[in-house]
């Protein structure tokens, strides 16, 4: 067997986390420029992780030096498979006993769109965007993440394709709308034997039939918000909504709570806040039936927009007939309340780090370079669940055998750095992309980049969710 071309390492601590990926890429310039492309996107966000700014030189101009050309060769030309790369990536997480996904924790679906201008790259349209709140021209993709209270990852994504894309435009077999691609996503991970206690989203997912037949399909539970204003059919003078259901839960105080069970949601950061649930018992829905609704609320008067949950879920509830003849495991109010929960991590810190890791800054246009470089910010996304939990270790490591590999940390880029060379001369090329900017502790001997990617867990994980406890006096 050929022996493979050695190739400087990446700092200490991304070095110990991407030498795993080796395998996957064939040649020494693909195992370098997934590197130095890690590298860059963990880069604080003084620049844009565009291909210039991942590898330190100016826009426009500096897209012609080989550094930068040889990172779009990387993301565009090279030949390698991205799936493998997020197989690799999933199984390091799940090999990892702080990263390892359990039954109790949750599938998130959810999609995000980001603006993008022109009309030659692929998946791009006129839709509306998430992340604006407006119709715009821009890219949509929906994704996966898996979460319980103290992790959270991503597990998949793939792209949503416009209808004009398609020659027969919606009627074309290939065109797929959100939803079923939501679908989807949550047939790979019951394929890739991931495991989670229920598929959680919000009401663009829990409003569609085909969505919960399709779940339901699977054989996996699901917790799915509905609309306030979601209503079904009823006889006249029965329960038909939400706001109806509310009212005879009999609330009339804390004391004499009625029908309502009092919930205590605790969050990572210490503090905790008293909620309220309800189990509605009418029309199609009920715990003898296909569906459960439940209300959650901070407040059962009122029921403010902000902190009241209209959830529905096929999850039997504890001692029904159906708890005994179903295969998926009875969850109580309190359950049902904790895992839609654990979907606060897409809306208060998963968003916010992608975006960090320079999610929408790719400047290529097709469809195999866009799905690369969604997959390579994901990578660099669990390389920080990764530095983080053994961070000691690196760090004792590190003080122990330096890495030869780290270069000054530079705000520009030495002329020696910025020379052509030819095939082999790696030197130059090595201290080129090895350029880091300063990170928030870079004073502590730690690649700033790195120290970026600790302090992006830092700040974000102190709002999640950790836990949700019921009262046992309303639970006998």
């Amino acid at each position: 067997m050929t022996k493979r071309i050695e190739i400087s390492p990446a700092p200490v601590p991304l070095e110990d986390y991407v030498k795993y990926f080796d395998p996957v890429f064939g040649k020494s310039n693909q195992r370098e420029g997934f590197r130095s492309y890690l590298q860059g996107l963990l880069l604080p966000t003084e620049r844009h992780k565009t291909l210039t700014g991942l590898v330190n030189t100016e826009p426009v101009v500096g897209a012609q030096q080989p550094r930068a050309q040889q990172l779009q060769w990387f993301l565009s030309e090279s030949t390698w498979d991205e799936r493998a790369v997020q197989a690799e990536r999933l199984k390091l997480l799940r090999e990892d006993p702080a990263t390892a996904p359990t039954p109790d924790g949750v599938l998130v679906i959810d999609e995000t769109g980001d603006r993008k201008d022109g009309h030659h790259t692929a998946h791009v349209g006129r839709q509306y965007l998430a992340n604006l709140g407006k119709i715009d021209n821009g890219v949509v993709s929906v994704t996966s993440l898996w979460a319980d209270e103290r992790v959270y990852y991503p597990v998949d994504v793939e792209p949503y394709t416009p209808a004009h894309h398609f020659p027969k435009g919606k009627e074309d077999p290939h065109f797929r709308t959100k939803l079923k691609i939501a679908v989807e996503l949550v047939r790979r991970a019951v394929q890739a034997q991931m495991p989670f206690r229920a598929v959680v989203a919000d009401s663009f997912y829990g409003e569609d039939r085909g969505v919960k037949r399709g779940l339901r399909e699977l054989g996996v539970g699901y917790v799915l918000a509905l609309k306030p204003s979601h209503e079904w059919w009823h006889p006249i003078r029965a329960i038909g909504s939400f706001q109806e259901a509310a009212r005879a839960g009999r609330w009339k105080s804390e004391e004499r709570p009625g029908k309502w069970v009092k919930v205590t949601r605790t969050f990572r950061d210490g503090s905790s806040q008293q909620w309220w649930a309800l189990e509605v018992i009418t029309g199609p829905y009920g715990p003898q039936k296909q569906e459960r609704v439940v209300i959650a609320t901070t407040d059962p008067i009122t029921l403010p927009d902000l902190t009241t949950f209209y959830l529905v879920t096929n999850l039997p509830a504890p001692g029904s007939e159906r708890a005994q003849d179903s295969t998926l495991a009875a969850a109580s109010l309190e359950e049902v309340v904790r895992l839609y929960g654990l979907r606060m991590w897409v809306e208060q810190s998963y968003k916010h780090v992608k975006h960090e890791l320079g999610w929408s800054q790719y400047q290529v246009r097709s469809d195999k370079a866009i799905r690369r470089h969604w997959q390579l910010v994901c990578c660099a996304f669990s390389f920080c669940w990764s530095h983080a939990s053994h961070s000691s270790e690196n760090t004792t490591q590190e003080a122990r055998e330096p890495s030869e590999s780290q270069v000054p940390l530079q705000r520009s880029v030495p002329a020696a750095a910025s020379a052509t060379g030819g095939k082999n001369q790696r030197e130059q090329r090595d201290a080129a992309t090895g350029i880091l900017a300063d990170g928030p502790t870079s004073s502590t001997g730690m690649v700033g980049a790195l120290d970026h990617a600790a302090a992006l867990l830092e700040r974000l994980v102190a709002t999640a969710p950790t836990s949700c406890v019921a009262t046992a006096a309303h639970l006998a």
